[in-house]
């Protein structure tokens, strides 16, 4: 049977809410689920945008799924009492690698520590970040509206990745996870029911962040990956710009 990687956060609710296929599901934070495709133990999954830039030599991609976000994402947020111009060390979460990153191309300047340690300000994804949107009133800075703001596109978190040799049942579920979005779109109020039971946060707050996801991989969201991996490049966390390698044929969601 088909392994199937899934991000441990809310924002995966919309993809797997009405999955009609047989698939082995395995768990993990982004940086989890990087290393268990990497190694063979899953035969797809979502995993950081970035990590398929380091390897994508060795990886093809779903051509219809990804996250992003065009504006405010609510679930990556930098959190500092300071100006972000004044910001020189970012403690950074462990858990995800497009979002560190991400940070080093918005603030160039500052020094990365490990979460935990003194600093300006610190990064949060995941159910982390919402949970400190929601509790703390503390300065947020969403990265989301961050990147559109420095750049007008686009920002593509996480990619559906698949290793080579492609295990042949890999087009079939990526159309049933389509099909999935398709449903969690056409029923809001039932998909935010069922994630605020399963995730703990009240279903309005889960709907308005469901509403600023994005999961098709269009045209403007390859554009928007193809930049941050350039970005990426000229600060030094690419060796080179990869190319984007499909699997199959297109969908959209």
């Amino acid at each position: 049977m088909i392994r199937l990687g899934r991000i441990s956060y809310a924002n995966m609710a919309p993809v797997f809410f009405r999955v009609d296929a047989s698939y082995d599901e395995v768990t993990g934070v982004p940086t989890d689920l990087n290393a268990r495709l990497l190694a063979g133990e899953v035969d797809t999954a979502p995993i950081s945008s970035i990590e398929y830039a380091r390897h994508s030599g060795t990886l093809r991609l779903l051509p219809s799924l990804c996250v992003s976000s065009e504006g405010a994402v609510d679930s990556i947020q930098l959190i500092s009492r300071l100006p972000l111009d004044a910001i020189q060390t970012v403690a950074v979460t462990p858990e995800s690698a497009t979002s560190v990153v991400l940070t080093k191309v918005l603030l160039p300047g500052a020094t990365h520590v490990p979460l935990g340690e003194p600093a300006d300000a610190k990064l949060l994804i995941g159910d982390a970040a919402l949970q400190s949107a929601y509790e703390d009133p503390t300065p947020h800075h969403d990265l989301g509206r961050m990147w559109l703001e420095h750049t007008g596109l686009p920002m593509v978190f996480a990619v559906w990745a698949v290793p080579e040799p492609v295990h042949p049942g890999v087009t079939a579920l990526e159309d049933a996870l389509v099909e999935s979005v398709r449903a969690a779109r056409a029923e809001p109020e039932e998909l935010a029911r069922e994630a605020a039971a399963r995730y703990g946060y009240p279903a309005g707050f889960l709907a308005r962040y469901f509403e600023k996801l994005r999961y098709s991989f269009g045209e403007r969201e390859r554009e928007g990956l193809m930049k941050f991996f350039e970005l990426a490049h000229e600060v030094g966390e690419l060796d080179e710009v990869p190319e984007l390698r499909f699997v199959g044929a297109e969908a959209t969601v």
